[in-house]
């Protein structure tokens, strides 16, 4: 599509103002020699929840819509999501799954009941998006499916009828149902997840209690051979380290991998979050912090598993991550309405290098969320279409996916300190990429100043790179429908003098390179 990732004529030294240099360079070496784990394109994953205009107007418009659209999913949306390659939606919720009973979203449309949405504003929900719909979607969009059952309100036979629904192949009554609702063959069901946030909205369990229900229930959660998801249980929150704990000691067998949710809220009070547009610097360094602090927390989620799981054959799924800030101002608090802008592009590729660091274990992870809620990817306005700084974050990032990780090496990073927070100023993360490319993401976490920068490959010089900066004037500068282009990649190139590549690393930015040895 011709809006992404153009290759525009803007000069990068005409691009900002950058601050003064620190006085030695950072110095970057790739260990080339030393690959590690595959990077899962799943870690790009996205979330579609049952929440606001995330599906309904965001998404989904109707096919009787005057807004272009491929039986319902409008086209603008779904072509921008093609565009970054979306590996995996989770749906439908979060909260929203645990009071979902997938009967309401089969048959005629104007036939099904409606219900009130309580986890999320009240609203009612019309289950005009069922399972055939999101589907649909997902065979638009060629992902993989995520699916949540209800385990909070729903029951055993529920669920299993659910799955049976979708990939029975025989001649079974619940099959019949299926083709007679307009799909013939099984869908493929890649995931399923037996709750979510059971330790909260899904039922304020106990991790003990939750293991014993999830025995109970997945043992029902059949497939025929050649159509059977991975089984996901529902895991803790930030420093919860008893949820991995018991469920990795408790659930043997029919466990493919454990939930974690964090999000990065500014002041960390759920009452007040913080704004997501002219917030103070020391709300920018507090938000960057997030992603330093889950890093540490994998880390010990990982020798929990070690121990439990030394065959590692339960993976971490961080399927709902990102920023979360004080709703916009006018709209209902229960839609999650908020800007997306600069920092969290920077937070996006924060994110992106501690997973890249733990991908031997974070085999997915899914952005909260993908449309009009939370850091979404876009943002919509009846017919209007806006592509955030997040957005772009991920689409600089597709050569990751799938890639093969490789250590970098940084000597000489200041950190960046206000107040209590102090985070390194650069954030790095290389790999080689499927077709055999050596690419490299950097994040410059400081707002005020610019970094220079040296790179080598296994100690050696690098001849050139080239690549994808995504920068801006402001903190807090932001896509909107007034100006959609304010913050997008621009080219950026950088060749050696005298052996030794030289680059400078602008204030509050994104860089993605291709590096030539």
């Amino acid at each position: 599509m011709k809006h992404l990732l153009p290759a525009l004529s803007l000069a990068l030294g005409s691009l900002i103002p950058i601050a003064a240099q620190a006085a030695e360079p950072v110095r970057i070496d790739i260990q080339a020699d030393k690959p590690g784990p595959v990077i899962a394109r799943q870690i790009y994953g996205q979330f579609a929840e049952h929440l606001g205009s995330g599906i309904y107007g965001g998404l989904w418009v109707g096919p009787d819509s005057k807004i272009p659209n491929v039986r319902g999913w409008r086209s603008d949306v779904v072509g921008a999501l093609k565009a970054i390659k979306v590996p995996v939606i989770r749906w439908p919720g979060g909260c929203f799954a645990d009071e979902y009973h997938w009967r309401d979203g089969i048959g005629p449309q104007a036939q099904r009941p409606p219900r009130v949405n309580t986890s999320w504003g009240g609203v009612i929900e019309p289950n005009t998006v069922g399972t055939h719909e999101f589907m649909d979607l997902a065979e638009q969009l060629g992902t993989e499916v995520y699916l949540n059952a209800n385990l909070g309100s729903g029951t055993v036979p529920e669920m299993a009828q659910w799955l049976e629904y979708m990939t029975a192949d025989g001649d079974t009554a619940l099959a019949r149902e299926r083709r007679a609702n307009g799909r013939d063959k099984p869908w493929k069901i890649n995931y399923f997840g037996i709750g979510n946030e059971s330790w909260g909205c899904g039922g304020n369990m106990k991790p003990s209690y939750y293991a014993d229900l999830y025995k109970h229930w997945s043992t029902f959660a059949k497939a025929p051979r050649g159509n059977r998801p991975k089984l996901v249980a529902s895991g803790g929150q930030e420093l919860e380290l008893n949820w991995v704990e018991t469920l990795s000691a408790e659930i043997k067998g029919r466990m493919d991998a454990i939930t974690h949710h964090q999000y990065s809220l500014p002041t960390r009070d759920w009452k007040k979050k913080g704004s997501a547009v002219g917030f103070p610097e020391a709300e920018w360094i507090s938000t960057l912090a997030v992603p330093q602090t889950i890093d540490g927390y994998l880390t010990k989620h990982q020798e929990i598993l070690d121990r439990n799981d030394p065959a590692r054959k339960v993976a971490i799924y961080f399927d709902e991550w990102g920023s979360w800030y004080d709703a916009e101002p006018g709209t209902d608090p229960g839609f999650l309405v908020q800007r997306n802008t600069m920092r969290d592009a920077v937070l996006a590729a924060l994110h992106f290098h501690v997973f890249h660091r733990h991908a031997d274990r974070v085999k997915m992870a899914n952005i909260a969320q993908m449309v009009n809620v939370l850091q979404a990817m876009i943002v919509t306005d009846k017919d209007r279409m806006v592509l955030t700084p997040s957005y772009y974050a991920f689409a600089m990032h597709l050569p990751f996916m799938d890639a093969t990780s490789l250590p970098v090496q940084l000597t000489g990073v200041p950190d960046y300190t206000l107040g209590k927070y102090s985070i390194p100023a650069v954030s790095a993360s290389a790999a080689k990429s499927v077709d055999g490319k050596l690419i490299l993401s950097l994040a410059n976490t400081n707002p005020n100043q610019a970094l220079p920068m040296q790179l080598a490959v296994g100690g050696k010089g690098v001849r050139a790179v080239t690549g994808q900066l995504l920068t801006a004037a402001t903190m807090d500068a932001q896509n909107w429908f007034d100006a959609p282009d304010r913050v997008k990649p621009q080219p950026f190139k950088a060749e050696a003098k005298n052996g030794t590549l030289a680059l400078t690393l602008p204030a509050k930015s994104v860089l993605v390179l291709e590096v030539q040895p």
